[in-house]
């Protein structure tokens, strides 16, 4: 018995920490967007956002959540008789809209920067990955649409392997690496990647901020 629980155990552990990690950046990522205080940028960058494809998504899954907070608390109201299922319905109902709210505003506050060291790609608060020059052979505009609407998808291209960082089952631009590169993400290291590929709202004026760079 204990033999089949631990492996079980030792699997649920990581994604109980993704999952406590996801939540906790969500509210930081809340608080700073509703400060509305500057993005930290460093002299030289650009940030670049990638939120366009997706926010009228977000926007309508924020607003039938914040219409399903009054629906649910009247129903509840006048049809279970025991009085605290209300008030869960109700904190449940909030943290739904709030966390929807969340993932706008980590969005926003984590975009694509493009600098004098490199490029850094950016989903959410959970993807950062960072790309010296050094390491970029050429990038290039190319809007893709993938069968998949995951975040992050690995591709086999021949021999090549290409590392996708979808929105809204979309990229927009290409970064071909000049040697096969590990990038850590939130489940673990990748493969070696030989290519990278992004999607930015404005993939033009990537472009042109990474000329100049």
């Amino acid at each position: 018995m204990t033999d089949t629980k631990t492996p079980t155990a030792a699997k649920a552990r990581p994604l109980l920490r993704r999952a406590a990690a996801t939540e906790s950046a969500m509210w930081r990522s809340l608080y700073v967007w509703a400060r509305r205080r500057p993005l930290p940028l460093a002299p030289g960058d650009d940030p670049f956002s990638y939120l366009g494809v997706v926010k009228p998504i977000l926007g309508i899954f924020i607003g039938l959540s914040a219409v399903e907070i009054p629906i649910f608390d009247l129903i509840v109201t006048n049809v279970v008789p025991w009085r605290p299922a209300r008030w869960i319905v109700l904190v449940l109902g909030i943290w739904g809209l709030l966390w929807m709210v969340g993932l706008l505003a980590s969005m926003k506050v984590h975009p694509h920067v493009v600098g004098d060291t490199g490029i850094r790609v950016r989903l959410s608060a959970g993807i950062d990955l960072r790309v010296p020059w050094q390491d970029i052979e050429a990038i290039s505009k190319r809007h893709r649409s993938l069968p998949s609407s995951r975040s992050v998808q690995i591709e086999e291209e021949g021999e090549r392997r290409v590392l996708h960082v979808v929105v809204g089952s979309q990229t927009s631009v290409d970064v071909r690496l000049r040697r096969p590169t590990i990038f850590d993400l939130p489940q673990g290291p990748t493969e070696p990647i030989d290519e990278l590929r992004l999607y930015a709202d404005d993939p033009d004026g990537f472009l042109r901020s990474a000329r100049g760079a």
